[in-house]
């Protein structure tokens, strides 16, 4: 299955990278569940095969494809039902979109093929392999078996005699497992581990190039006075026509670090305290990789980017620093930020239309004209070796250097004599904002935090309701709330919503394989009893669920079907063969008892190395994945084997 998955990869163009591999990882043990599912059918038909009189016996082809074709159908559906309940992954847009969709190419073709293997190449082998095999020729099953079947028997006997308790009790462990939703946290993705930090420092607008250099001097001691630290490099500014072309007052700088058993968010804390002593600097620590997508999601630096629309520069200064208050002792909130709006010196051209009139200029002509003589134009190009210069031409420092000077340069008209600029407007110096933020057309400043020792959720919940309590917002002023937060939300939103379709859509294939309505229900019963350890599993472990942890549940969904189609499609089987309404539970229950644990088993190994490597990096974003997948795979597994029973036995129709 690895190798055709390989050869499909290589079909569409599909790269090996962390997120491809990560879906293999997750698939690896599922893989082997359709193979798993037919061999020991195989295998228990060529044993009763074996047990029979001699005049009696059926070929061994003859049994194997008996055998394989009795669990085909069941086995193709659960695979499709897999593979339709990861669709909703492919809908995402944005970041997450782009992170989790190799995955889920990697995942549904590992599946598809194994599916294909297990259909083809699986009973030839049993064909070949088992028949002579010296194990069939033993009488019944392994010691281990036998002691699991005999447990089993005992518990069956009690869930049939109680079935109403049985369903009672999963009931309740279900609203249980509800219940503490509401207490676990929510973020976008789960924090990454990159070995590599992104430092802001941004100090007032105007401040010059040989003070920024000295405090950026000053942060890089700081940090290389912490053993954690290993090196260090810095930006300072940004060039104009750079993507996010920043002035001088701007510094960025990477440090590369080793914990050596330090916690994270300790070693953060204490590079936030040591950091705080730089006069006048606003500074944000984050991750390369977790930077560049706070950046893309909101413009911002940082986890939570509140953003205040309205028109006048100065009320909307007021207001956001009246949000800042607010936010400030909010537990969680750190690397709290405004974004920078101050006014600066700036030298003003106003036109004079009547004095323009009198020369015949126009606005356009002397706008044109300005920006020619003062900001220059490109005229030529000057080659030196290989390497080429921009010739660009514009006034000297005579005419251009200070106010006075820049009033009395010289421009053509179309009248004829050159006139200083002064007749044509009026030169001033004034002060203006620094910069004008934009979002739809609107005005807005930004107040940026990210969130420390607590979930993103609770951090915004608690930041809404103080600002709705103590910040008034004028007409035509109002708040939203970008960043992780907003991307979060629209994630969530989507993923619910097209699960709630798949899982529509599942419940319509039960019920045209089955043609009636009762057991495609109790098959879907196996997703609530997946959500209960879900649940417990995220609860115990991080207690925030995050996109990874609802692409987990996603996925759960699917793998935990598969275990009441086998057990309801066999009790089918047996009761088509005449036995008992009780004796057909019984027996079906006990002979897929072999497969799901197996399968269980399987797809849990395949998953324990992931959800142990959460601290490594490349394993973030499969982690909560893999926890909810084995948390979801124990309890579905354990109650489907006393739930699944009950239900038939008490609702489900008594065919003689």
């Amino acid at each position: 299955a690895l190798v055709v998955t390989i050869f499909v990869f290589q079909l569409f163009g599909i790269t090996i990278n962390t997120m491809t591999l990560g879906g293999l990882a997750i698939a690896v043990g599922a893989l082997v569940d359709d193979a798993i599912i037919d061999v020991e059918n195989v295998f228990r038909r060529l044993k009763e095969n074996q047990q029979r009189l001699p005049a009696e016996r059926r070929p061994t082809l003859e049994v194997v494809f008996s055998a394989s074709s009795e669990i085909r159908s069941p086995m193709v559906m659960a695979t499709l039902i897999i593979i339709i309940v990861f669709v909703p992954l492919f809908f995402l847009s944005g970041v997450e979109g782009r992170l989790l969709r190799p995955l889920g190419y990697a995942y549904i073709t590992s599946i598809f093929a194994s599916l294909l293997v297990a259909v083809t190449v699986t009973p030839a082998l049993c064909s070949y392999l088992l028949p002579n095999a010296d194990f069939m020729k033993k009488e019944g099953d392994s010691w281990l078996v036998t002691y699991l079947k005999r447990a089993y028997r005992k518990t069956l006997d009690l869930v049939l005699r109680f079935p109403k308790l049985v369903l009672a009790g999963a009931a309740v462990a279900l609203a249980v497992s509800i219940a503490i939703l509401p207490f676990l946290g929510r973020a976008f993705l789960p924090e990454f581990n990159e070995g590599s930090l992104t430092i802001s420092v941004l100090t007032v607008p105007g401040t010059s190039l040989d003070e920024s250099n000295k405090i950026g001097q000053l942060a890089e001691q700081i940090l290389l006075s912490h053993p954690e630290i290993k090196s260090t490099a810095r930006r300072t500014g940004r060039a104009e026509l750079d993507e996010h072309a920043q002035g001088v007052n701007a510094a960025e700088l990477d440090a590369r670090f080793e914990l050596n058993g330090k916690h994270k968010e300790e070693f953060f804390d204490e590079l936030r305290r040591s950091l705080s002593i730089i006069p006048g600097t606003n500074i944000t620590i984050g991750q390369p990789i977790g930077h560049r997508i706070d950046h893309m999601l909101s413009g911002t630096r940082a986890n939570i980017a509140v953003k205040i629309f309205g028109e006048d520069l100065y009320r909307l200064r007021s207001l956001a620093e009246s949000v800042r208050k607010q936010m400030e002792d909010i537990p969680g909130v750190v690397d709290l930020a405004v974004e920078q709006q101050v006014d600066v010196p700036q030298v003003r051209i106003k036109a004079n239309r009547s004095a323009m009139a009198t020369y015949g200029v126009t606005v356009g002509e002397l706008a044109e004209a300005i920006d020619v003589a003062f900001n220059g134009e490109v005229a030529s190009q000057i080659l030196e070796g290989q390497q080429s210069y921009n010739l660009v031409v514009r006034f000297n420092e005579q005419n251009r250097s200070n106010i006075e000077r820049i009033r009395n340069a010289l421009f053509d008209t179309p009248v004829g004599p050159k006139v200083p600029l002064s007749q044509l407007a009026e030169v001033v110096y004034e002060k203006g904002p620094n910069t004008i933020s934009r979002e739809n057309v609107q005005r807005k400043i930004v107040v940026q935090a990210n969130v420390s020792g607590r979930d993103l959720r609770s951090v915004i919940d608690d930041i809404q309701v103080r600002l709705d309590k103590n910040v008034s917002m004028p007409q035509g002023y109002y708040v939203e709330f970008g960043g992780q937060f907003e991307s979060e939300q629209a994630a969530t939103r989507l993923l619910t919503l097209l699960s709630l379709v798949s899982i529509a859509a599942i419940f319509l294939i039960l019920y045209l394989e089955f043609g009636a309505l009762r057991p495609a229900l109790f098959i879907m019963v196996n997703l609530p009893l997946a959500l209960i350890g879900g649940i417990w599993a995220v609860f115990f472990t991080s207690s925030i669920i995050s996109v990874a942890s609802l692409v987990g549940f996603i996925t759960l969904f699917g793998i935990a079907t598969r275990n009441g189609i086998l057990m309801i499609e066999h009790y089918h089987h047996l009761l088509a063969e005449g036995k008992s309404f009780r004796e057909a539970i019984v027996q079906g229950s006990l002979e897929r008892l072999n497969p799901i644990l197996m399968t269980a088993l399987a797809a849990g190994l395949g998953l324990i190395p992931l959800a142990l490597g959460g601290g490594e990096p490349g394993k973030e974003i499969q982690t909560p994945m893999a926890i909810v997948i084995l948390g979801g795979l124990l309890s579905s597994t354990a109650l489907n084997m006393i739930v699944v029973p009950s239900l038939f036995y008490k609702f489900g129709k008594r065919v003689q």
